[in-house]
């Protein structure tokens, strides 16, 4: 997958731009969330985020992004084993089961991505404990993303939260820089040494996502060349935000609520 690297430091305009950007894909989001229910199928899902991107003008640069062949829906819609990049159809959910949404939002030429993962009903005490680790080490990762910090700052306050839950990172597929692109630079694993890597400066806008498995960080890509799933059939789970680092500190583009935007870093 070729993405392009170049880094794109944002202007507060441009950064209001991707903000309501934010917004319409965590509204997807929401809509997608509302939808989860034992025996709804995954293109439910996706069509419920349609509907809020449609309703808002907007489209997901998910849908024919290239590769081994145009992606055919506007979200990727996962369950368990598989990680990421999971193709809406036919699949019912089933009680227990942990589903995870990833969505895209174009606004005005600008880009938001975002993610989470749920469970269908009552889950099991591990899925449980594996999306409340998942989803703490997405926040982890946000409070690092401060203006002189190092990409490898961000990448180890991920992993280190992770793997003291006794969970692994994914070593394949990372973060990422997000703005007029869906795929810009600078790439940032879910693993790292702090105090390497890229100095983070303000107006840089990233989209971390952390992509955590029960068991090994070995995955393998199904037959349809798109979903990614665990070698070992172990859970996974998967958060993500598109944040700006700015000189107030980070900022959560893709928050639902304007209240929810700003974290406090401890720094």
């Amino acid at each position: 997958m070729a993405w392009d690297r170049q880094i794109t430091i944002k202007t507060p305009q441009e950064l209001e731009l991707m903000r309501i950007a934010g917004k319409i894909n965590a509204e997807a989001l929401a809509a997608a969330r509302a939808a989860i229910r034992p025996g709804a199928t995954t293109a439910d899902l996706n069509a419920a985020a349609e509907e809020v991107l449609h309703k808002h003008g907007c489209y997901s640069p998910f849908k024919n992004y290239p590769g081994p062949y145009p992606y055919p829906a506007s979200t990727n819609v996962s369950i368990n084993e598989e990680l990421v990049h999971g193709i809406p159809g036919k699949r019912k959910l089933k009680e227990g089961d942990i589903v995870s949404v990833d969505c895209g939002t174009v606004y005005e030429g600008y880009v938001a991505d975002s993610a989470f993962s749920a469970g269908v009903g009552q889950v099991s005490p591990e899925a449980q404990r594996l999306l409340d680790v998942t989803e703490a080490a997405l926040y982890e990762g946000i409070r690092q993303m401060v203006a002189n910090n190092r990409v490898g700052d961000v990448s180890a306050a991920i992993q280190s939260y992770v793997e003291k839950c006794g969970f692994s990172v994914t070593r394949e597929y990372t973060g990422h820089g997000v703005g007029r692109q869906m795929h810009e630079g600078p790439q940032v694993p879910n693993y790292g040494v702090p105090g390497r890597g890229m100095v983070l400066r303000v107006g840089m806008t990233i989209a971390l996502e952390p992509m955590v498995l029960t068991k090994s960080f070995r995955t393998r890509v199904m037959p349809d060349e798109w979903t990614v799933v665990s070698a070992d059939g172990g859970l996974t789970a998967h958060f993500e935000h598109s944040v700006a680092v700015t000189e107030d500190g980070p900022y959560i583009l893709t928050a639902l609520k304007d209240s929810d935007t700003r974290l406090h870093t401890g720094q």
